[in-house]
């Protein structure tokens, strides 16, 4: 089975960059995952994306060395096999809040005697390879978004939930659970001290520690804070930024 080269970069010690994906477009998702990132993920809960355009920007995905992840809705048992059917080779799952929540995620990914997922994995044998079956289990990440109070109190016990690969921390929806705007987490201390507990007590258990981040250079200081795996921006947020500028050097 194709190895996951993710959990190799976690092992070495060297971070992933991964690219977050919101545009519906397979167009888009190649032309990303083209420009030198180690994963990209497919945004199927904020994202403006159906599940037919999902298995094409995973297709595109496919065409780069950038792992294919996706983000499910919801904690969804049937979507989310659905999902790694159709080639995903991991899941950040959002809104995981207990170590049930976390449990449940970990059974959808892995099949039995590891879990409950259902065996059918159609376009997941073309990119994973004919032994896919016999490797599943062993190369798919499970990550759980940890981004509400109930979470971060119930981190502990999440941790401790057999094959749930890593934690992912969602800064803004955790700041709103915390009472506070969601931007400029790291000026919050509250905030901010919460984000470093999660990232110590995960790397702590040999687990990855992730985080989405609103451009570069707070990526790069996640990276530098210890973070496993750091998400710049997405996609559509940077058009939009890259785009103004544009214009504002064009009417300079």
């Amino acid at each position: 089975m194709r190895v996951n080269r993710l959990r190799q970069l976690k092992v070495e010690g060297r971070p992933i960059v991964n690219a977050w994906l919101s545009l519906g477009s397979g167009y888009a998702a190649e032309s990303i995952a083209h420009q030198g990132f180690d994963a990209a993920t497919v945004d199927c809960q904020h994202g403006m994306i159906g599940f037919e355009t999902a298995i094409a920007m995973l297709q595109a995905i496919s065409s780069t060395d950038a792992i294919p992840l996706v983000r499910p809705s919801a904690l969804v048992p049937s979507e989310i096999m659905r999902f790694l059917d159709a080639g995903a080779y991991g899941v950040i799952c959002p809104m995981i809040s207990t170590a049930d929540d976390a449990a449940q995620l970990v059974a959808a990914c892995r099949y039995p005697p590891d879990g409950s997922r259902s065996f059918g994995p159609a376009r997941g044998l073309l990119y994973g390879g004919a032994d896919y079956r016999d490797g599943a289990n062993r190369e798919l990440l499970v990550l759980g978004m940890i981004e509400t109070r109930e979470g971060l109190d119930n981190l502990e016990e999440i941790l401790a939930v057999p094959s749930l690969d890593g934690i992912y921390v969602g800064p803004n929806d955790l700041s709103l659970a915390l009472g506070y705007r969601p931007e400029n987490e790291s000026s919050v201390p509250e905030v901010a001290d919460a984000i470093e507990l999660v990232r110590r007590r995960t790397v702590e258990t040999g687990k990855i520690a992730g985080i989405f981040c609103s451009n570069g250079a707070s990526a790069a200081m996640r990276v530098a804070q210890g973070f496993d795996l750091v998400t710049p921006g997405n996609d559509a947020a940077l058009l939009r930024g890259a785009m103004r500028d544009a214009v504002n050097a064009s009417r300079a």
